[in-house]
């Protein structure tokens, strides 16, 4: 009679692949966040650089 998995052992080896896939996914996206959050930061200073310059000449 072959080995066979009973079905707690299939919940929780199922478990334990959707806990790492989970983790390694949360880590992923958290950095390409922060990443593309650094980027919209430089972005937004260099246009804020930007429109500085041009508001501290006088209109008249």
């Amino acid at each position: 009679m072959g080995k066979s998995f009973t079905l707690i052992q299939t919940i929780a080896t199922a478990g334990a692949f959707s806990a790492i896939s989970f983790w390694y996914g949360f880590m992923f996206g958290r950095e390409s966040a922060r990443k593309d959050l650094g980027d919209l930061i430089q972005d937004l200073r260099r246009g804020v650089s930007k429109s500085d310059s041009s508001s501290e000449t006088p209109q008249s």
